[in-house]
């Protein structure tokens, strides 16, 4: 049901399906451009339209009743920055704990532009020893899909110009705020 509503939305809305990658039981799935709101939106349709449930960080603070039950049964998961642990070992915990984790991350950070992306997202896969799905959401094609699945090789500053390489030629809702590269 879920499934076929995500897909109706989305056709309705406009938007088609590009790849959706290999699916495999753990990933951090990097979903950039990031620069709107309605980025969650289509993402989140998007991922359960192919039959794959997805997770995401946000504030504790916002884990507070009823938000706590809608943003536990969307895939939220609460981070308490104030923890001795750093956000990067307390999702590779997650990781452990689970058979199956896909957590959606944008690493940029902001929807406002930013020059330079985050690297938790990086972290948190090499960490926890699991690939990066690299997502898209296209406005000018109307497109959302997966790029390729990428395996972190340690080389961080290597890997993240590589993996910005995949997403030139996409164009970002308020394309003033995405930086290609």
């Amino acid at each position: 049901m879920k499934k076929a509503l995500s897909n109706w939305l989305l056709r309705v809305s406009g938007w088609k399906k590009g790849d959706i990658g290999e699916n495999v039981p753990k990933c951090v799935i990097c979903v950039a451009p990031h620069t709107s709101n309605w980025d969650f939106v289509i993402g989140k349709l998007f991922y359960v339209s192919i039959g794959r449930k997805a997770s995401f960080l946000i504030k504790k603070e916002w884990f507070f009743f009823p938000f706590n039950l809608l943003l536990g049964s969307m895939g939220g998961i609460p981070v308490d920055r104030k923890k001795n642990k750093s956000v990067t070992d307390q999702m590779a915990e997650e990781f452990n704990k689970r058979h199956t984790f896909h957590l959606a991350i944008t690493p940029e950070g902001t929807r406002k532009m930013a020059t330079e992306w985050k690297r938790g997202f990086y972290y948190i896969a090499l960490k926890a020893n699991v690939p990066i799905l690299l997502a898209y959401i296209d406005y000018k094609k109307k497109e959302v899909g997966v790029k390729t699945l990428f395996y972190p090789t340690g080389d961080v500053d290597a890997d993240i110009n590589t993996i910005r390489s995949y997403y030139q030629g996409v164009t970002a809702r308020h394309p003033a705020n995405f930086i290609e590269t």
